[in-house]
């Protein structure tokens, strides 16, 4: 069996999901099993229907409605027929969040998120479903919230592996075209949980370990994994292979075409992953497996943006040792600080830090009571991956560097 993942950008109009269907066509589609995430930008707009819940109640249902006219204008352009089965069913769905945002009593944000965003890809694979089965593309719909089974950690839960296997081991029937959701996945009580953002390529892998698939495809907008993201980098260059290890070196820096997850599963049964154009469906695009390092051998931009740089000192100009970093590290993980790089000296600490679940301001309260704080925000982490000099340079020009930090094969900048 193969796994193909389609992005919010293939499915975001009426049109790019008339391409899926001419994808699938062109390069087959028996055995196959397709992972969906929210069309456009869905995922963004829902996230906005969650804050409106919480922060302004007032503005909940324009919200609300956006999603359901984006939604209404797609179902309109692909099914003529305004009786046909997938606008109840797509309604069903936009009930079943209308009902939990009237009925819920828990205040806690990332259980509400989860049980609210997740409702993008639902509808997004619904209509999919419905439009393959339409032009002749006889497929199965399945809840990826019963196939892969987390903790109850909302906004990035753990797979629960074992429990995992036996479901798709049970309801995936191989011979199949099926249809399912990236993102989502749900714990012990079946409430929806998430697999972080982008979690659309960690769903692709986590169902093809358990299916122990032949191979992944991650259909994209660009040719393949390229050396830079064009929307930062003016020049890029298509790499044509990758290895396991080069790949999760790059994704864990932050390389936006692979998430840091999806590698591992993958790796561990040497399942082959390609990157390819949903443009251009014949191109050989990227493949990242087995092997050597990355071909060509050329300098890999990354760019983190929104970061935040602190760095610390001792009140008292002694020694940051082991059991001040120690503390320091627990403030990070109680406030769900992501640490993307480290520097520290006999009284200094630099850490640059994604405030990805808004913890810094809390977190900064409790290290001011016993360190000098300078806290840079609004900063960008640069990472070159097999960088050369002219490579550094051109990051260098016109740029205040707060922090640089080289190794063998990388070099990180911290601007402003």
């Amino acid at each position: 069996m193969r796994v193909f993942k389609f992005g919010g950008a293939s499915v975001k109009d009426a049109e790019a999901v008339r391409n899926v269907v001419k994808v699938l066509s062109e390069v087959g589609y028996e055995d196959t099993l397709v992972v969906i995430s929210a069309m456009g930008k869905m995922t963004n707009a829902m996230e906005k229907v969650v804050k409106a819940y919480f922060e302004n109640k007032n503005t909940l249902t324009p919200a609300f409605q956006e999603v359901i006219d984006f939604h209404e204008t797609i179902l309109t352009d692909l099914f003529k027929n305004p009786n046909h089965p997938v606008h109840e069913k797509v309604k069903l769905l936009f009930d079943e969040v209308k009902g939990f945002l009237t009925w819920n009593k828990s205040p806690k944000y990332a259980f509400v998120y989860d049980q609210v965003v997740g409702y993008g890809e639902l509808v997004s694979t619904t209509i999919i479903s419905e439009y393959l089965n339409e032009v002749g593309l006889t497929n199965s719909w399945l809840d990826v919230r019963s196939l892969i089974k987390t903790d109850n950690n909302y906004r990035d839960a753990k797979v629960n592996w074992d429990r995992t296997q036996d479901e798709v081991s049970k309801q995936v029937d191989m011979s199949k075209l099926n249809i399912t959701q990236g993102f989502l996945g749900s714990d012990e009580n079946n409430f929806t949980t998430t697999l972080g953002r982008e979690g659309s390529d960690y769903t692709a892998a986590i169902l093809a370990y358990c299916l122990n698939a032949e191979s992944v495809t991650i259909w994209k907008d660009v040719p393949g994994v390229l050396n830079a993201d064009p929307r930062n980098f003016e020049q890029t260059q298509l790499l044509d292979r990758i290895s396991y290890r080069e790949a999760i070196e790059l994704a864990f820096y932050g390389a936006s075409v692979i998430h840091p997850k999806t590698l591992q599963p993958l790796q561990r049964k040497e399942i082959p992953l390609h990157v390819k154009s949903f443009v251009n469906p014949k191109g050989d695009g990227t493949m990242v497996g087995k092997g050597e390092g990355i071909s060509p051998k050329i300098p890999c931009f990354i760019v983190k943006k929104d970061q935040v740089l602190i760095k610390l000192s001792s009140l008292d100009f002694s020694f940051i040792v082991e059991n001040n970093i120690s503390e320091i590290f627990k403030l990070f993980h109680d406030h769900r600080m992501k640490v993307d790089l480290i520097q520290n000296s006999a009284i200094s600490f630099s850490v640059c830090l994604d405030n990805k679940f808004n913890g810094l301001q809390s977190m900064l309260n409790e290290l001011k009571r016993k360190f000098k704080v300078v806290c840079h925000e609004e900063v960008s982490l640069y990472t070159i991956r097999h960088f050369d000099d002219n490579a550094v340079k051109s990051l260098q020009n016109g740029r205040s560097v707060l922090v640089e930090q080289r190794g063998k094969e990388t070099v990180q900048l911290v601007v402003k």
